[in-house]
């Protein structure tokens, strides 16, 4: 009683494996960046942008005094 060879194998777990780590890199990358990298945001009741826009008035303003003791 010969024992049938055992094809296509190497290929499934191929595949398993690619599409299971494709599937949690995509998954964890989405967790981090929706979950990790904007926590940040809502903890600060000042955020990013404003945080900006309030330096680069003040930058302005500094610009447009020294100009003006020209």
């Amino acid at each position: 009683m010969p024992i049938a060879p055992i094809t296509g194998k190497l290929r499934k777990a191929f595949w398993r494996d690619f599409s299971l780590s494709l599937g949690l890199g995509i998954g964890s990358g989405y967790a981090f960046w929706y979950d990790c990298a904007h926590a940040q945001d809502s903890l600060n009741s000042v955020s990013a942008v404003q945080l900006r826009e309030e330096y680069y008035l003040k930058l302005e303003q500094e610009r447009a005094q020294a100009q003006a003791a020209q």
